[in-house]
Parts: structure tokens; sequence; C-alpha cells
């Protein structure tokens, strides 16, 4: 018996440690507490600081939106969050179990046309990579979700991140775009640019490209959603339409979709996205909305819900 366990030593001490990890459930994906310690220790303090405050960045625009051939006024806001993030079911986590941190982009916008309104809202869920290996574990945008309310009806699209690729579902008012179940390559979204600003603008990528498609763009010119080439520069802003102070420009030019996204945002953390310009065709009319930025402030909006907190809406 005794020679028996010599020889066989480090395989005992193994299948005890498999069986003491089972007993105490032990995951590579670790608690919410563990999670933010080690986001903590990994990331800049300043980082930390601003990010993992239990507040949320809240940002409105004034707008100027292309569509039906015409500019019209209305509103944009852009909310920055951090939060717990199921990589299983790719939802908000409301237990502690396979969640990761995840910085989130809410965009929203609010303009109409005459007597005709649009409401368009996205999501997107960007996992902050906190332990600082490489690869990172995960490297890629985990979900995007755009929801679009018309005086025609609505439409929806969620994409999720199975498998190395992206699972497309969508649900729209028109015929033909009443029920699509695609695929499309492993690429970049466009829709995660915000968050990549905001994490370090110094990761954007710069050069020839594959994006995916813009959600709430694709909607407002009914296009299918697609992963399409496109060339990005990042420079210093020149202009005056802006405020803000060191202001960089991130230009995302589509070779074979003639449409133009320019993203203007603060050098200085932590990284401020003080307006952006889009440029593409309406009926016939190459026009550029332009969204400038009004107010910023953090707020913990989650605790916001009393009647007296009405009044930060203003």
């Amino acid at each position: 018996m005794k020679q028996i366990i010599t020889k066989n030593f480090l395989l005992i001490i193994l299948v005890f440690a498999v069986l003491f990890a089972l007993s105490i459930r032990a995951t590579i994906f670790q608690k919410r507490p563990d999670v933010q310690q080690k986001a903590v220790k990994a990331l800049p303090s300043e980082f930390s600081k601003y990010w993992f405050s239990d507040k949320a960045e809240l940002n409105t625009y004034q707008l100027e939106q292309a569509q039906n051939g015409r500019l019209d006024s209305g509103d944009a806001t852009l909310l920055f969050v951090t939060e717990d993030f199921l990589t299983d079911k790719q939802v908000k986590a409301d237990s502690q179990s396979k969640s990761i941190p995840v910085l989130k982009t809410n965009i929203s916008k609010k303009f109409s046309t005459g007597l005709y309104t649009y409401s368009l809202f996205t999501s997107v869920f960007t996992p902050i990579n906190t332990d600082n290996s490489q690869p990172p574990l995960f490297p890629n945008t985990l979900k995007v979700s755009t929801s679009s309310q018309e005086f025609d009806g609505h439409s929806y699209i969620q994409i999720n991140y199975y498998d190395n690729a992206y699972k497309v579902s969508s649900k729209s008012y028109t015929e033909k775009e009443v029920d699509d179940n695609y695929t499309i390559a492993k690429a970049m979204f466009e829709d995660e640019l915000w968050n990549r600003i905001r994490l370090d603008p110094g990761k954007l990528p710069i050069g020839n490209l594959q994006l995916i498609s813009g959600t709430m763009s694709a909607r407002l010119r009914h296009k299918k959603l697609e992963s399409l080439p496109a060339k990005a520069t990042l420079a210093n802003y020149e202009g005056v339409l802006y405020p803000g102070n060191f202001l960089k420009s991130y230009t995302i030019e589509y070779i074979t979709d003639d449409r133009t996204l320019v993203i203007i945002f603060e050098n200085l953390f932590p990284h401020k996205i003080v307006g952006w310009e889009e440029t593409y065709d309406t009926r016939d009319n190459l026009l550029t909305s332009r969204a400038v930025l009004k107010k910023t402030i953090q707020t913990d909006f989650r605790n916001r819900k009393s009647q007296a907190d009405s009044t930060l809406q203003k």
C-alpha cells in the first residue's frame, strides 16, 4: 500500500485538489467582491476611482439628425456605467457567479421629422479586462442591442457573441425585416467605439479594418447589419464647434457605404466624449448629423427614482 501511494503521490494530491475545488464551488469566474478588488489593483487608480464609484456618467447633447432628406433638431444622451455581466446568459448579473465587469454604453436619440417621431436606444456591453492577461480573457464586446420606436411601429435587434462569431436576431414592423436571424464574422463594432474611447483611446484601431456598422444608422437607413471595410484615423481636433480641452477626433470612413463617422473626445482622462458627426446620403442629399455636448453629470441614477429627483432632468 505504501508503495502504491509513493508511486502515485502527485496524482493523489491532484485528485484531492479537484475534490476540494468542487466542494467550495470554485470557478474561473470570481464573485463580485473579488472581481472588483482585482480591478482596483490591476487598473490605474484614477480609472478605478472614476468608473467603480457606483455612479454613472450621464451626458446630454444637442442633436441635429439627418433623416428623410433633411436635418431636424432633437436630443441625444450617452450614459456610461460599469456593472457585473453574466458571460453565459449575457445579461446584467443579479447573482454573483460567472460575472465579469463591463463598461456599458446606453445611447439614445429622440427627434422628429415634421409630425413623424423617432426614438432610438442602443446598449453596448464591453468587458473591462482587469487581470492584464495577454491575450485578455474577454477581448470582444459581448452584446449589442438596439430598439427603435417610430410612428409606423417598432423594431429590435440584438447581437450576442457566441462561438467566435456574432449571432444576430431582429424583429421589425416592416415586411422585409420582420424576422431575421443570421451570423456575422467576428469584428469590432462601430457601436463599441464609444466604450473603447473611454477605456483607452490609445488602443483605438488605426488604418484599414473591418467594422460592424452602427445599429442606429442601419435602422434609420433600413440596411442589414454587416461587417464593412473602413479606414480609421486619429488626429487633434482643430475646430471650434465642440467644448472641452485637448480634443481629439477619431474618424471612421466606410469605403463601400459612403458614410463617415467622427467622434470628438478629450485626450485627458476620463476621455469625455464632447460630440460626434455622421455624414451619409438621405434621399439624395448628403447631410451631416451632429451632436454637441450640453452637460455632464455623475450620478447614482438607479437610486434617483423619487418625485423629488425629477428636478435632475433639467
